[in-house]
């Protein structure tokens, strides 16, 4: 969505292709990082989306056991907003198609589901799908796949894929959030055990993260096993855990990481989540893939405005944001391996990890966790040319 609205404002001819009706997926990544909102205020949108229902976090804590950690800074971010913002993903996707719909030459489809490349030769010139009208060829100069982890425009494609692995699962689920509350946290960790509680205003959105596999045991446990561990974890919760009164109430995230040897082939590129599934460490991925939107933006809308993209413009975009998410998954995959994994794999409460003990105890290095969360290896800025189509 966010590459289809900088492109309309370039002046290229745009068609989003979206397979639901609506964007109300629950349970979605929903937080808006720092370097999207400058994204906003570099597009003159930010006044307009900070109206929007949202919590801002400046500090992220965690809880390792009984003791409480501060473990990242955003305070002091080079930024016009110092904080993430909550915001479900929905609200979000409605805003910037409303934005995107003032430029005649885009065009947003509901119901419209890709289901295979149009080819000639090695050179992909479209993409059929199925809507609600029935059957739908669409020509393009460009197809850009950004259709998430199970992309099927990279299946499609033929692109390879690098498996990095990843430890756990997550199980989301919603309790019910009182004004007396606690303030949210970045996690809870115990033994065996790591619960997430994100403030929703009315409710908490909560990530129960668990051994990669192991749901189909903590079903037969029982819901009262799972009920008694969230209890656990979340004293405060008390008796509004039995809220999650059915397995129906609880909705499993098989966490993939992964990403292509290439993102693209001639007439195809893919990008975020398409080309990088990312692991929900950090809650970055829906804002890597912003970037992603913006520099494919700045580097093909020249070629695109002129029908001219060729091979080596699309390694550009590549080349611009690879190096970046490799980073981004290297942390991702120390977390994992040195902190997640073994503390799922422990069934006796570790003690406290030195790093945050240094954070906690040096306010100066919680910049660090801070930026790279807030704006990432590589921010992306709108460039002259696309922001000021648009004014």
């Amino acid at each position: 969505m966010m590459l289809g609205l900088l492109l309309a404002r370039a002046g290229v001819e745009v068609l989003v292709l979206e397979k639901h009706g609506d964007f109300l997926r629950d349970f979605r990544g929903d937080t808006i990082h720092p370097s999207t909102l400058e994204l906003m205020y570099e597009l003159g949108m930010l006044d307009e989306f900070l109206k929007l229902p949202h919590q801002e976090v400046r500090e992220l804590v965690a809880q390792y056991g009984s003791e409480k950690f501060t473990v990242a800074d955003l305070t002091h971010l080079p930024t016009q907003c110092k904080f993430i913002a909550l915001m479900p993903q929905w609200d979000f996707l409605n805003f910037i198609a409303a934005k995107a719909r003032r430029y005649p030459s885009f065009q947003l489809r509901m119901e419209s589901e890709v289901t295979d490349l149009i080819q000639e030769g090695e050179r992909v010139t479209g993409v059929r799908a199925d809507t609600r009208e029935g059957p739908l060829e669409v020509g393009a100069d460009l197809v850009a796949g950004t259709d998430g982890r199970h992309s099927t425009v990279r299946q499609k494609a033929g692109l390879k894929v690098v498996d990095l692995g990843a430890p756990m699962d997550v199980l989301w689920m919603r309790l019910s959030r009182h004004p007396d509350d606690p303030a949210q946290t970045l996690g809870r960790f115990d033994a065996g055990r790591i619960f997430i509680t994100i403030d929703r205003g009315d409710h908490w959105q909560c990530a129960y993260v668990i051994k990669k596999g192991s749901f189909a045991e903590i079903q037969r446990n029982g819901l009262p096993a799972l009920q008694d561990d969230l209890r656990r974890l979340a004293p405060f919760l008390g008796e509004r855990v039995k809220e999650v009164a059915g397995w129906d109430d609880v909705k499993l995230l098989t966490v993939a990481a992964d990403r292509l040897k290439q993102w693209y082939r001639p007439g195809l590129l893919c990008i975020g989540d398409a080309a990088h599934a990312m692991s929900p460490i950090g809650g970055v991925g829906i804002n890597l893939a912003i970037q992603d939107a913006v520099a494919t933006a700045n580097i093909l809308a020249g070629p695109l405005a002129r029908r001219a993209v060729t091979i080596d413009d699309l390694h550009r975009v590549q080349d611009r944001r690879e190096w970046p998410t490799r980073m981004t998954q290297r942390v991702q995959g120390f977390v994992q391996d040195r902190v997640i994994g073994s503390l799922l794999s422990n069934h006796e409460r570790p003690a406290s990890p030195l790093l945050l003990k240094l954070l906690n105890g040096w306010p100066l290095l919680r910049r660090i966790p801070g930026r790279l969360a807030g704006m990432g290896f590589r921010p992306e800025h709108v460039t002259p040319t696309v922001q000021a189509t648009g004014k």
